[in-house]
């Protein structure tokens, strides 16, 4: 199987909640390395493009502030089905549905603060890292 890139972007509570170095060693103990990091505070632009699929949604100013609430630690990971493989590491996007072991499983405590983002196909990885990266 070849190499892949996914984006991963670590949210403002797992920031605030000093959990940036368990997160990190988790990814690197499942074998995947992360070859750029780049610390950074998002605007209600680029989170409009980020969440394109839901700006429209009555939710979205919610997210906005949020996002917008401390910084956020933007990652590129390789490795063998980096964009499967880092899904599954992180859990289920609800909390509830979250299985321990997962790093939302053992740490997240609500939905809508739900420590981290991982694209959800090699396509969508790309589009994310080229918006985040460049």
């Amino acid at each position: 199987m070849a190499s892949e890139k996914t984006y991963i972007m670590l949210k403002p509570d797992c920031i605030k909640r000093g959990l940036i170095g368990e997160v990190i060693s988790r990814i690197e103990k499942k074998g995947y390395k992360i070859t750029d990091v780049k610390m950074m505070c998002l605007d209600e632009k680029i989170l409009r493009e980020h969440y394109a699929h839901i700006a429209d949604k009555p939710f979205f100013p919610e997210i906005v502030s949020y996002m917008t609430s401390g910084p956020v630690l933007g990652m590129i990971v390789e490795g063998e089905n980096a964009v499967k493989g880092m899904r599954i590491l992180m859990g289920a996007t609800k909390f509830e549905d979250a299985v321990a072991g997962t790093i939302r499983g053992d740490y997240a405590f609500c939905t809508s603060e739900n420590l981290i983002h991982g694209s959800d196909s090699i396509e969508n990885a790309e589009i994310e890292i080229k918006r985040f990266f460049c």
